[in-house]
This record gives C-alpha cells, sequence and structure tokens, in this order.
C-alpha cells in the first residue's frame, strides 16, 4: 500500500528507516483519544460545510467501526502505515472507501498528535488525583489510629525529639496535598486544544476551533497556531510535578524500610507487600517501598530526556518531537502504579506501639526539655545548653538515661533542679508540652488531623 503522504516520492522509505521512525509501537495507546478527536473533527466539518451531513455521517460511523474492531482485535496496526494517525486514517479508508481520506480536510498530524496528548494527559492527570486522595485516606487513618503513639523524631537520623507518629505521617499527608495541588494546576494548561492549527500555520478551510475545544471539553484553544504544534510544556509540567509526587514517594518508601528493618521494628508491612529470599528462609523483604524508591530514577529520567529533547528546537514541529510520548506514557504508568500499591501497603501496615515507646524511653532526646526547663527558672538559654550538655555527658559515661539520674546528681550541675524535672522528661510529657501551631503536641496534632479531613471533604 502506498504512503498517504507518498504522491512526491519516487521511491519506497527504506525498511530501516520505516521501521526506526514510525511511531506506531507506542503511539497506539493514544487510539481512543485520536478516535474522539477525528469525530469532533469531522463534526465541525458538516457543521461548516466543509464535509456534507451525509459524509459526516459516514465518516463518523466508519470511526466508531474501526474503533470497536481495533478493540475486538480484527485489525492489525501496520509500521507501513507509521503512526496511530495514519494507521487509522487507513481502517477508516477500507471501511467506508474514499469518502474516509475527507477526515483530514483542514488539519495535520501536527495539531491531531497534540491534541491526542492533551486529551490523554488531562484525562490520566484526573485519575492521578483520585489516586493520591486514596494515598491521603491510608496515611490519615493511620495518623488518627496514632495520635498517641510516640516514635523518636530524627534530625541528621539521629535521634533528636519524641514526636507523635501522628504527626509524622502527617507531614506525607501535606506533601501529597501539594503534589495534588500541581497536578490541578497543571490541567490548566493541559486543558488547552491545539487542533485546527493545522501543520503550523492554520488553514485555508473555514474551520470553527472553538466548537471543536468545547465538543472535547477543553477550556480554550491555543491562540498561535505555531505555538499549538510545537508546545510541551504542558508534557514537562506533568513530568515535574511527577517527579517531584515520586521524590516523597520515595522518601516515605525509605522510611518504611528502615523501620521495618530489624533495627528498627517499629512497623510490619503486610506479607502481600513483601517478598522471601530464594537461599535465606527467615528473610521478609520490603520489596514494594524499595521498587517504589527505585521507580523515582525513572521517573526524574523521563522527565531530563524530554528537556532534552526540546531544548535545541526551532519552531514549529520537528521529528524529534516523536520522542515526547514514550517517556509521557511511562511516567504516568509508573506513578498511577506507585499510587495504586501505596494506598494498601500503608492502610495494611501494622504500627508497632511497644518498640515504638521502648525507642523513646532508652534515648536522650528528652534533653531539649531539660534545657527549657532552666530557661523558665530564668537560666539564659545559652548557658543552660552547655550545662544540659555536661550532665548527658555525665549520663553516657555512667550508663544511664535522663531518667535514670538522680535528683542529686541533677543539683551537681545545677541548684534550680527540682523534683518536677522527673515529670518534665517523660516522653509523653515531652510531646505533650510542644503545643505551638503546627507542633507534635497532641492536640495540635487533632488540629491537622481535622484540618486534613476538611481538604480531603473537598
Amino acid at each position: 500500500m502506498s504512503k498517504l503522504w507518498g504522491g512526491r516520492f519516487t521511491k519506497p522509505t527504506n525498511k530501516l528507516v520505516e521501521e526506526e521512525t514510525a511511531s506506531i509501537g507506542f503511539d497506539q495507546k493514544l487510539m481512543e483519544q485520536d478516535i474522539k478527536g477525528s469525530i469532533a473533527h469531522v463534526t465541525m466539518l458538516g457543521k461548516q460545510g466543509i464535509v456534507s451531513e451525509e459524509e459526516k455521517d459516514q465518516i463518523i460511523n466508519g470511526l466508531k467501526k474501526v474503533e470497536e474492531k481495533i478493540v475486538n482485535k480484527e485489525v492489525e496496526y501496520s509500521v507501513a502505515n507509521e503512526d496511530i494517525h495514519m494507521n487509522i486514517e487507513k481502517f477508516l479508508i477500507e471501511e467506508i472507501g474514499p469518502v474516509g481520506g475527507k477526515l483530514h480536510t483542514g488539519r495535520s498530524r501536527n495539531d491531531q498528535v497534540a491534541t491526542d496528548m492533551h486529551l490523554y494527559l488531562k484525562e490520566h492527570t484526573e485519575m492521578i488525583i483520585e489516586l493520591v486522595e486514596k494515598v491521603q485516606e491510608a496515611v490519615y487513618a493511620q495518623a488518627e489510629s496514632n495520635v498517641e503513639t510516640l516514635i523518636p523524631g530524627y534530625t541528621h537520623l539521629q535521634r533528636a525529639q519524641p514526636v507523635s507518629f501522628a504527626h509524622h505521617l502527617l507531614t506525607y499527608f501535606w506533601m501529597l496535598d501539594r503534589d495534588k495541588e500541581r497536578f490541578k494546576d497543571s490541567l490548566k494548561r493541559t486543558n488547552i486544544s491545539p487542533l485546527g492549527a493545522g501543520a503550523l500555520a492554520g488553514t485555508t478551510f473555514p474551520i470553527d476551533r472553538h466548537t471543536v475545544a468545547e465538543e472535547l471539553g477543553f477550556d480554550k484553544v491555543y491562540e498561535n497556531s505555531m505555538d499549538a504544534v510545537s508546545d510541551r510544556d504542558f508534557i514537562l509540567e506533568f513530568m515535574s510535578a511527577a517527579s517531584i509526587m515520586m521524590m516523597h514517594i520515595s522518601r516515605l518508601s525509605e522510611e518504611l524500610v528502615i523501620w521495618s528493618s530489624q533495627e528498627f521494628q517499629f512497623i510490619e508491612l503486610d506479607d502481600s507487600f513483601c517478598t522471601g529470599s530464594s537461599i535465606m528462609p527467615q528473610k521478609k523483604n520490603p520489596d514494594v517501598p524499595e521498587l517504589l524508591r527505585a521507580k523515582t530514577g525513572r521517573v526524574y529520567g523521563n522527565l531530563f530526556g524530554l528537556l532534552t529533547v526540546l531544548k535545541g528546537l526551532p519552531l514549529a514541529y520537528n521529528k524529534d518531537m516523536q520522542e515526547d510520548k514514550e517517556g509521557m506514557f511511562d511516567t504516568v504508568e509508573t506513578l498511577e502504579a506507585s499510587l495504586q500499591m501505596l494506598a494498601p501497603m500503608i492502610a495494611s501496615m501494622e504500627v508497632k506501639t511497644d518498640n515504638m515507646k521502648q525507642a523513646v524511653s532508652q534515648d536522650f532526646s528528652n534533653a531539649t526539655d531539660i534545657a527549657d526547663y532552666l530557661v523558665t527558672k530564668g537560666v539564659a538559654f545559652r548557658e543552660s545548653h552547655e550545662v544540659i550538655g555536661k550532665i548527658v555527658l555525665h549520663a553516657i559515661n555512667n550508663n544511664k538515661f535522663l531518667l535514670d539520674l538522680t535528683l542529686e546528681e541533677y543539683k551537681d550541675f545545677h541548684p534550680l533542679f527540682e523534683e518536677d524535672i522527673f515529670t518534665v522528661l517523660k516522653p509523653e510529657e515531652v510531646v505533650r508540652n510542644r503545643n505551638s501551631y503546627g507542633g507534635t503536641g497532641q492536640k495540635q496534632v487533632i488540629v491537622q488531623l481535622e484540618q486534613a479531613k476538611t481538604k480531603m471533604s473537598r
């Protein structure tokens, strides 16, 4: 079969060139969007009198039959037809005859493929937002159940101050909420129609771009035809938001790996999200969070890859831009799969509250509260800081923790210590007293939970 664009050529395409330049191996994922866009386009052509009503109906019915045959695998895509657009047009012409060739009136593959990708990314961005909300719900549920559960808080991966486990988990709720807002905001740039821009300069036919945009659910059309066919900012913006979200998922995954280790034993991941070893029968490996952590690099790579493809391109469309699709598809599929695994993994994990309680009782993370104790009695913070440093060193040298020291030992370092220091040093009090807005005190954590619940109900 001759190429749809082959009239100007005297030789067939080199087979290797044909195979390497064809995109049907991956852009077939755009089949539904391509047919949806074509139906909207030919509907407009009919309204504008560019094709007859009879031709319009014939083409629309033919496109629906083609879609049905593709879904039922009654036809096969051909590399010779290069991409999803030309394969569908070939199927259409085979289905209804030469009138199928009128479908492409007033448009180019350049605006057609851009439209397909806008539609695809719009649909999947909305789906990803829903999946993010499922993860938020899982995080919220675990947090709500663990307001009173205490866990060591870390800086530099060294124990710093005890915190409510709910407070720690809610950190990820707010990270995910910012991610969700980024995706919502990106829809403003995704929800724009390029259709009708033609190859780069518009068309001589009296088309109505705004009607087609409305038919496809777009908010508006590109104001500049060259911008319409050459813009891939909306994909870059999506990939950027996806990269930031995967970074957040990776950080959470890292903590799940650490917390589930024998050294920490703060949580137990459900068996359905772990695997074993082929040689060591005792092993229970946190493969899912490890894999999520690794998938982050894949998403980063897709973003940097497309940035590199686009950085030196002159206007308007160039064949280089065929490289925009595989990374986009992979990012979408990676992110959706990651979120789908993350929500039930968080929901099903067991929190080992006793181990966490033991951890916060056997460290020096309550040291700051002794310093604050002396400050409330009029001691300058810097003097207090030095005193407490010496107390901690004394405790370490004597294999004790701060609650193990006697009042006499405290008074040896400063006369203002009284019996109430032992109440101040209890981990429960350390957490409860951090009641500043956004702090880890249980009252503030409950405020956070209320705010998070409000977010989820919107």
